[in-house]
């Protein structure tokens, strides 16, 4: 029985005469705990992209980053990671509220490789979790299902320039983002960021959308 292949893509396989290859990969490839080279892979990863599924059975993608690090793998069945300030939609916590399913996706473009991790997720905002992770909202549990390696042909290589500098660190304050800045943003925003933009002042939405042309490193 497989974990992964239901009847439609057996019959893709069948078409494409790849059923016992699809199969002898499942079987090697695919496991149920963190060994050793996952953990080191997953502990090392600066980001990730996180599906989730919303209360209309959609499915949405997000980008999640942080320091090295960030992401924990604390058993052999068993990760957190912090969610940090965003746009306050809270797409991907709200997700994972309503449907603890979700999926990571862990690449490196530097070395190049990649690992998919499958698993049932829960949101906290526990003081001794919060506590791993200045200025955290929340952090995300993830009970491990599957995780599975893929074949990292083609992801292309790419060199690191610079870390992010609006992870939130230890050792310095954390700027507030150039968008909550904007003229149009002010009336909503919440007090605290209202207090910071007022402080180094509003711009013009179209200066900001040219900062964000021009690839600039505040934008």
């Amino acid at each position: 029985m497989s974990i992964y292949y239901g009847k439609q893509q057996r019959a893709l396989q069948e078409q494409f005469g790849t059923t016992k290859m699809a199969d002898r990969i499942e079987q090697l490839a695919s496991h149920t705990t963190f060994n050793d080279d996952a953990k080191g892979f997953i502990e090392h990863s600066e980001m990730f992209f996180l599906t989730s599924i919303n209360d209309k059975g959609q499915p949405t993608v997000s980008y999640k980053g942080g320091d090295m690090g960030f992401v924990k793998v604390l058993d052999e069945n068993t990760l957190i990671f912090p969610s940090y300030d965003g746009n306050g939609m809270f797409l991907s916590m709200g997700n994972i509220v309503g449907n603890a399913q979700i999926g990571m996706l862990f690449i490196s473009f530097e070395r190049p490789h990649r690992i998919r991790v499958q698993g049932t997720a829960s949101v906290s905002q526990d003081a001794k979790l919060l506590a791993q992770y200045k200025e955290a909202d929340f952090v995300v549990t993830v009970k491990l299902e599957e995780l599975w390696q893929n074949c990292p042909r083609y992801i292309p290589k790419y060199e690191k320039v610079r870390d992010s500098r609006y992870v939130p660190r230890a050792d310095c304050e954390t700027p507030l983002a150039e968008w909550k800045r904007v003229d149009l943003l002010q009336d909503v925003l919440p007090p605290a960021d209202l207090a910071k933009a007022q402080a180094k002042g509003t711009i013009e939405i179209m200066e900001w959308v040219g900062k964000i042309q021009a690839g600039a490193d505040d934008a």
